[in-house]
């Protein structure tokens, strides 16, 4: 506030300066021409006479001051202490009877924070006073995204620099509070001392009441195709009366742009929307600017010219057929649906005029993906050991989309060479035609065997762009292998042939959320395979295994997961049947503990025989840490089961399994570590198993 010993400083200051420029040397800046004088010529050089009186003083056209009346402050001048000035009540100025200087001096007593030294470098913390309850989380999102406080808010600070931060973000949350309609929201800071070294920025809220939409207007919606702009004014949702709230309006403009492209107007848009606010009503009038276009179908589908397919087969790939409502879903899914074929690694779907007027064209342009791969792969468990696995594929050596793959592996237990064809989208979308031929020699605890097998099946299952509910497959697998089985005595064996003839077939239904690392939901499969085998005689038998397995979400941190599983083979006897088609126990996806195949009856050996029924159920907690920015987890679980000679399960003599694992959750998936110990460990069980492997363990 400037009080009278000022202002009359300062009019003393103008007077002396104003005197300056015209009688001292700062006059020969002047741009009026010179006036002639006496005083020019000879005369320049006569004495000056004290006694002589002062020219006239020129008016300033200011008045002098009546220094008897008392100046009013100057409220302007006051430094900003944070605390809002009510506005006046009448004209005097007066509020609950106080004088504008009783006001202003109740506002100056306030204690705000002043530093000791405004240059010492300074920790702050943040909080808000104020803010309307109906606020949510988008404010405080966008405020942490965008405010100056918090993106510094870890570095040491001056006071100087704290105030410009903390009026910077006044007018950031003035903004954010006109996006939900606060129109005459008032902002302001103070501070507080929080220790001796730190100081609290406080934001100061005075919302105001929210503006209300009043007229709404959709001008050109009325050129669409009736009875679709009452359609399309549904979809748009506002209504007269609701809050002026940005984020509805555009979420709004929104709605009616996909309704638009769902029903068949691929050239539709929406101008920018016009908000006319009126503070005097605290209402908004909106308008937004509707160009449906014409309603069309689709017509044909073009591919520029590519060596992956053909445009039938992208046709094929699509959910809709020419004659049908144009929808830019469909697009989109033909877009993700060529994405996952794994032949292209960007796609360009555009809708353009074609020859019939009611008709678009759709345009497809595609660029091709690396088309080979050489892959390696690298494992590890206690009951497995060491397995390496290299592979090489093209993907497209066989158009359109056939895939051949070649993959050897040299394990501790396996050394086996495979050739693999896969044909996607064969004659239908999501149906893979698949053909295997393999050799393997297997030397595991539970037997021997050198094979040669040959298999062909049709599938539809999921992938990673596409997780869908049902999942079948069927074919045909013919077997020749020649098998070592324990029949007696200790290192008594006999070789077997045997020639296998399988109908194999699965189905599944999957209502969980998630392919890789699922957290809420259920998953149910069934197996079955009809068998004939052949050595010394005719045997025929039916493999059946069912699967369930469910997830529940405790928290955003914590997942329990549980599973069972029951197998059978009804219809020969235990030795009748192949080693390699008996049903085994334990390991890292079944009973984690033991080692691989060692659940179960064993031999003279302690080793596994292998049985005919079979049952698991496991239990696990994964929880997520807050360890490598919350990727990593930790999963103590509970794993259970046996095998048995007979075809059904009796339930007795189960086998427990408990430990603890690690999950990171990379970009691709859960990394898996498990370390696993035997509860009713018997005579050589490991104390500790080890397993790693990519996804959960079911």
């Amino acid at each position: 506030m400037m009080g009278l010993t000022a202002y009359r400083r300062c009019l003393g200051m103008l007077v002396i300066l104003l005197m300056g420029s015209l009688i001292g040397p700062g006059h020969a800046q002047t741009m009026d021409p010179p006036v002639p004088s006496a005083l020019d010529g000879p005369e320049m050089d006569a004495p000056l006479d004290p006694d002589q009186p002062l020219t006239e003083f020129p008016d300033f056209g200011v008045e002098w001051p009546d220094l008897d009346q008392v100046a009013e402050p100057v409220l302007d001048d006051v430094e900003d202490t944070g605390v809002p000035v009510q506005a006046a009540e009448d004209e005097t100025g007066d509020q609950d009877g106080q004088s504008a200087d009783e006001q202003l001096a109740d506002q100056l007593s306030l204690n705000e924070y002043q530093p000791t030294d405004a240059l010492a470098e300074t920790a702050y913390g943040i909080s808000f006073e104020g803010l309307p309850a109906a606020i949510g989380e988008t404010f405080d999102t966008r405020f942490e995204i965008l405010s100056v406080l918090e993106q510094y808010r870890g570095d040491d600070a001056n006071f100087a620099q704290i105030r410009r931060r903390a009026q910077s973000d006044a007018d950031l949350v003035e903004r954010l509070l006109r996006i939900e309609g606060y129109y005459d929201a008032v902002v302001q800071t103070r501070f507080e001392a929080d220790g001796a070294e730190r100081v609290d920025v406080v934001i100061k809220v005075q919302p105001g009441p929210q503006y209300k939409l009043d007229a709404i207007a959709l001008p050109g919606l009325e050129t669409a195709v009736a009875p679709d702009p009452e359609k399309f004014r549904e979809s748009f949702g506002l209504q007269s009366g609701d809050i002026v709230n940005s984020d509805r309006i555009m979420e709004a403009i929104g709605r009616i742009d996909v309704s638009m492209a769902e029903n068949g107007y691929p050239f539709a848009k929406t101008g920018e929307p016009e908000l006319e606010i009126d503070h005097a009503e605290r209402l908004g009038d909106l308008e937004v600017q509707v160009t449906p276009g014409g309603r069309y179908n689709f017509g044909s589908i073009g591919l520029a010219p590519t060596k992956l397919f053909d445009a039938d087969h992208v046709q094929m790939i699509a959910r809709f057929n020419p004659g049908d409502i144009y929808q830019a879903s469909d697009l989109e899914d033909l877009r993700r649906a060529l994405i996952a074929t794994g032949l292209v690694s960007t796609v360009a779907i555009d809708p353009v005029p074609a020859d019939d007027p009611e008709a678009v064209d759709i345009a497809v342009k595609l660029t091709p993906a690396p088309l080979r791969t050489v892959a390696g792969e690298l494992g590890y468990d206690t009951g497995e050991g060491v397995r390496a696995e290299v592979s090489w594929e093209h993907r497209n050596l066989f158009p359109p989309e056939g895939l051949i793959r070649v993959t050897g592996v040299l394990a501790t237990q396996e050394q086996s060479g495979s050739i693999v064809y896969r044909r996607n989208n064969f004659r239908r979308r999501d149906n893979i035609l698949n053909g295997r031929m393999a050799l393997s020699l297997v030397d595991s605890a539970a037997y021997d065997a050198e094979t040669l097998s040959v298999a062909a099946n049709i599938e539809r299952q999921s992938n990673l762009l596409y997780q869908k509910r049902w999942n079948w497959s069927g074919g045909f697998e013919l077997i020749a292998s020649r098998e070592t089985d324990v029949t007696g005595d200790i290192g008594a064996t006999d070789p077997e042939t045997y020639f296998i003839a399988s109908l194999p077939g699965l189905v599944s239904y999957d209502a969980s959320d998630n392919l890789l690392d699922p957290t809420r939901g259920f998953r149910l499969s069934a197996r079955v395979a009809p068998e004939a085998s052949l050595q010394g005689g005719s045997f025929f038998y039916v493999r059946t295994q069912v699967d369930g397995s469910a997830y529940f979400l405790v928290s955003d941190k914590i997942v329990l997961a549980g599973r069972t599983r029951i197998g059978t083979i009804a219809g020969a006897g235990t030795n009748s049947i192949a080693p390699s088609r008996r049903l085994y126990s334990g390991g890292g996806g079944s009973v984690r503990g033991y080692s691989y195949q060692t659940v179960g009856p064993l031999d003279a050996n302690d080793d596994p025989v292998g049985g005919r029924s079979l049952v698991e159920f496991s239990l696990e907690a994964r929880v997520r840490t807050g360890l490598f920015d919350g990727n990593l987890g930790i999963v103590p679980f509970l794993d259970a089961g046996n095998v048995y000679s007979s075809s059904t399960p009796d339930f007795s003599g189960i086998q427990y399994g408990a430990g603890l694992g690690i999950r990171y959750y990379s970009d691709f998936g859960p990394i898996r570590i498990d370390v696993g110990t035997p509860i009713n460990r018997r005579s050589g069980d490991p104390r500790v198993a080890v397993y790693v492997s990519l996804g959960q363990a079911f």
